[in-house]
């Protein structure tokens, strides 16, 4: 049990730190004089119209989420090109660049899947 003394000593010292220490101290040294203009909505020192809970159309959300997911996949093409010559010319274990190659095959054709799926549900469509 004395081997996780230090584990709990540190959850205990960080539970101090984030909520009380931390919280408290801010709370006691921040400025409170809340009034009506600090409490109106900013936009770049226009007055604000109308109310600031209005919605927007899901589709700004579906293109921003569809290019995050593509973006983000085609990003570990670039590793996977770096280290594949290395890869292939490992004696180990034979046939591990074709093994390599054929991972990355199912990985692209899950990604061409997803964008001819987005692509025909309207999904990369901006009006």
């Amino acid at each position: 049990m004395t081997g996780y003394a230090p584990i709990g000593a540190f959850f205990v010292v960080g539970v101090l730190y984030g909520s009380l220490l931390t919280l408290g101290l801010s709370y006691l040294v921040r400025p409170h004089d809340p009034y009506s203009e600090k409490r109106t909505t900013y936009e770049c020192g226009i007055e604000p119209i109308g109310h600031s809970w209005s919605q927007f159309n899901i589709r700004y959300y579906l293109f921003a989420l569809v290019f995050v997911v593509f973006d983000v996949e085609t990003v570990f093409l670039y590793p996977w090109a770096r280290v594949f010559r290395t890869l292939t010319s490992v004696t180990i274990v034979p046939g591990m660049g074709t093994f390599v190659l054929g991972e990355m095959m199912v990985f692209l054709a899950i990604l061409v899947v997803g964008y001819a799926y987005a692509w025909r549900k309207g999904a990369l469509e901006w009006i």
